[in-house]
């Protein structure tokens, strides 16, 4: 590879909003996206919210011509809504599903059916290796009373952890998606302090679109606005994070997002707005150590956000623990009830009422031992998301006990690769 190797990638992120039935003129909008897409010529078009293969093979049909390599990534009852559409050939692809993804229970919800993934496709672009990240993580319902900010943050975890460690062979590492995470929420900061992933709005010095970044505004039609009432300029939940390793560096040469509208008029593509970004890999220039200051204050944050985490988490077992402990006594109470009616029905007193109650406690006794599976099988994934952050947060101590000479690869998740940026 030589010297002066330069290399400008052009990448779309968009949740679609494509839920059967549910989305307002759905098939329109992916019609006019298609179009969009196929006029762009983007190097890669990252989506969520592709309920329905259906879309997917019209997309895949539609932009075969521009975008001859397409995924679509599989997962749960309805699916991961995930897709992929790339102007260069995909070496390989794979996906994570998520261990903990919202209660069954809450139908109106509907996440646990879907099987929330991470997808990763794998690319090698003038012998550069780019490995790009697409997901998207359990919503959030009410933020004042968020009863999926434990599964949320375990989410985040396996996805920073899933990048760790799938990306060692990588030259450089593109995350795109609906994190569902404001910037300053928990987990959007595991995520980037455990992988060193940069924000793409952050780090650009040339954007255009929406006031803050916001990628659900109040201008859009098809967005609720009462749930955006507290935030009077949209929030920032979808986002493009990047870095760069051995031996090269990244930068995001610009940042583009549409603002309740189609990019060129007309209805918007979907409830959220796109993200357009032109990004350019370089050579690195040759890297300086970091001063022991620096290297203390990475560990002191890094720290700080896995005992946040930690003790979120705590807290999501505990809960998981008593709803599983409620529902166990409920099934003891159900076996008592079941073994009296059954003892009343043989002894032929009052054996029509034991009869016509025996559906009924046997459908308490089935949903109460549901819930208990299902509860126990929460704790027990929480639980194993919380011993990964305590290992992970013990040796992050040792080492900042053991000053500036440690730099240990366990707290540098993030290599020192993707320090320098030319804008």
């Amino acid at each position: 590879m030589k010297p002066n190797f330069s290399l400008r990638l052009r990448i779309f992120n968009l949740n679609c909003w494509g839920i059967p039935y549910l989305s307002k003129h759905r098939g329109d909008r992916v019609k006019r996206l298609g179009d969009f897409l196929n006029m762009e010529s983007f190097d890669l078009a990252l989506l969520e919210e592709v309920w329905s293969e259906q879309d997917f093979q019209y997309l895949r049909q539609k932009l075969l011509p521009t975008y001859p390599a397409a995924h679509y990534f599989r997962s749960g009852i309805i699916g991961s809504g995930l897709c992929v559409f790339s102007k260069h050939p995909i070496q390989e692809f794979t996906q994570h599903v998520y261990t903990l993804n919202g209660y069954p229970y809450m139908i109106h919800h509907g996440d646990w059916f879907c099987g929330k993934a991470v997808g990763l496709l794998v690319l090698h672009l003038s012998g550069l290796v780019l490995n790009a990240y697409v997901t998207h993580l359990h919503a959030e319902y009410n933020r004042q009373k968020d009863i999926y900010l434990a599964h949320r943050v375990a989410q985040a975890w396996e996805l920073a952890q899933f990048i760790h460690h799938t990306s060692k062979k990588a030259d450089v590492v593109l995350l795109c998606g609906d994190l569902n995470l404001h910037p300053k929420d928990l987990g959007c900061r595991l995520l980037k302090e455990w992988t060193g992933l940069r924000d793409a709005y952050l780090e650009t010095r040339d954007f255009k679109g929406s006031e803050e970044g916001c990628t659900m505004v109040p201008e859009n039609c098809y967005v609720n606005q009462q749930e955006l009432e507290p935030f009077p300029f949209g929030i920032r939940i979808d986002y493009v994070l990047y870095k760069a390793v051995s031996g090269f560096y990244i930068s995001c040469k610009a940042l583009r997002t549409t603002i309740g509208h189609d990019p060129h008029g007309g209805t918007p593509l979907s409830d959220h707005e796109a993200l357009m970004a032109t990004l350019c890999v370089r050579h690195s220039p040759p890297q300086h150590t970091p001063s022991p200051t620096h290297g203390s204050a990475e560990r002191s944050r890094l720290i700080s956000v896995l005992k946040e985490a930690w003790a979120e988490l705590d807290l999501g077992m505990a809960q998981a623990r008593w709803w599983a402990a409620f529902a166990g006594y409920v099934i003891g109470l159900g076996l008592l009830l079941v073994a009296l009616l059954c003892t009343l029905a043989a002894g032929g007193r009052v054996r029509e009422v034991a009869i016509l109650l025996w559906t009924p406690s046997v459908g308490l006794l089935l949903g109460a031992g549901a819930v208990y599976l299902f509860h126990m099988q929460e704790a027990k994934g929480l639980s194993r998301v919380w011993a990964e952050l305590q290992h992970v947060l013990g040796r992050a101590r040792e080492a900042q006990d053991l000053g500036p000479e440690s730099q240990p690869a366990l707290l540098l998740g993030q290599q020192e690769g993707d320090r320098s940026e030319e804008q």
